[in-house]
């Protein structure tokens, strides 16, 4: 397992939605845990995606949804397992999402993780359908901007923990490398591990193929021939 422990990619503006999107995320988990234990698994069951509902447009779990059909979607990604779950995705999300809402723009940014979320927990929907269990977290979100990053910024740096045990070792990689594992490392997660690996792989996969189709063009600078600047 790799450990980002930053990037060497500066930005041209603070990131607004990324830090807002961390802010949101952290305030609904800590809402979560201080719900008493049965109205927290409540919680989960109304707002999570459950693939058997989202896979059927039925709503068959023992607690209503929250919202409607497929709905849950959106509001799975704002809920997380443990401390744990969140802290992974919220660091994922500070290191790389920064660069990306700053190639893409404020509301092109937070609208491509919401849709790269999305079809991340389709694609692990439609790989297990008939499945109870609701899928809960923002990783296939974080996925799609992991995707999008390594397209707009594959040879930016990354600084990386290699946690080998009695070596642990702090070396740059680029990006494309760093997150070129990531995405490899995903097919070696276990089936009974609880971990919706396929949203991750899906959510990658579409920050790959919609970054370029949601970040603006950017017009060629066009020099006068007749122009020379001055001290030429």
């Amino acid at each position: 397992m790799l450990i980002p422990l930053r990037d060497y990619n500066p930005r041209r503006q603070f990131p607004v939605v990324a830090v807002a999107l961390i802010v949101v995320n952290a305030l609904v988990f800590l809402w979560q845990i201080l719900l008493p234990p049965r109205l927290g698994e409540g919680l989960v069951l109304a707002a999570g995606a459950i693939p058997l509902e989202i896979t059927t447009l039925t709503d068959a779990g023992p607690v209503a949804s929250l919202v409607p059909l497929p709905f849950t979607i959106v509001t799975s990604m704002f809920l997380h397992g443990g401390w744990l779950h969140l802290i992974g995705n919220m660091w994922f999300l500070w290191l790389f999402g920064d660069n990306v809402e700053d190639r893409l723009g404020r509301l092109r940014f937070l609208i491509f993780y919401l849709v790269t979320g999305a079809i991340g927990a389709l694609a692990q929907c439609f790989m297990m359908p008939t499945s109870p269990i609701p899928m809960i977290g923002a990783s296939g979100a974080v996925a799609g901007l992991l995707g999008g990053y390594v397209l707009a910024f594959p040879h930016s740096r990354v600084l990386t923990l290699i946690p080998i045990p009695f070596f642990w070792h702090v070396t740059t990689v680029p990006a494309w490398v760093f997150l070129g594992l990531w995405f490899i490392g995903q097919f070696f997660i276990g089936e009974g591990s609880g971990i919706a690996w396929m949203a991750h792989v899906g959510g990658f996969l579409a920050g790959l193929g919609l970054i370029r189709i949601f970040a603006p063009q950017r017009r060629p600078v066009v020099v006068d021939a007749d122009y020379f600047p001055p001290g030429r």
